[in-house]
């Protein structure tokens, strides 16, 4: 699907992964919290966290507890003053709280029965990155752009693009630049 992507979920102790499709606004939340990418501003995703931690509620994991006519249904198990709750949650959220919040994801084996399937690891293409020894799917210009920028125009194209919240192109400026320090 067109403005989709696919997140992979993988066994810690096993070769199972789950694809998980997801929109773009979800891929991006995720892939920048675990890129490390300062937004400057906060995203829907990072003002929640900011909220629970004001108020002391603590996403303790995500359960992603069904899988339905091809869509997962997750739960936040959540904690505020020793009382645990359980949120319904799109599965898509719950991942990019998940990393927020630096929790674990579960599921039952029967999803893994059922979504679970191999992929060579080699192949799953990192957001930004372009996928491992193969050549990116962005014209050869646009690399060819950054490449014949300094290192102070790549910093303001860099800022330019998360003013914009354009972090997919922010993300492959900061691999530029991590190449050249």
């Amino acid at each position: 699907m067109q403005g989709s992507y696919s997140l992979i979920l993988a066994e810690q102790e096993g070769e199972r992964k789950i694809p998980i499709i997801v929109g773009q606004y979800e891929a991006q939340a995720i892939a920048i919290q675990i890129e490390g990418i300062n937004t400057g501003r906060p995203l829907t995703h990072d003002l929640f966290l900011a909220f629970a931690k004001k108020f002391d509620i603590q996403i303790n994991e995500v359960f992603i507890h069904q899988l339905k006519e091809g869509v997962f249904y997750s739960l936040l198990i959540c904690e505020s003053n020793g009382v645990v709750h359980e949120i319904d949650s799109r599965t898509s959220d719950a991942i990019a709280l998940a990393v927020r919040f630096d929790c674990p994801i579960y599921t039952t084996e029967e999803i893994l029965d059922a979504a679970g399937i191999s992929i060579d690891d080699q192949s799953i293409e990192k957001p930004g990155r372009g996928k491992p020894d193969v050549p990116s799917q962005k014209p050869k210009e646009e690399f060819d752009l950054f490449k014949n920028k300094t290192l102070e125009e790549l910093e303001r194209m860099l800022d330019a693009a998360l003013n914009n919240e354009d972090y997919m192109k922010a993300a492959q400026i900061r691999d530029e630049i991590d190449k050249r320090k």
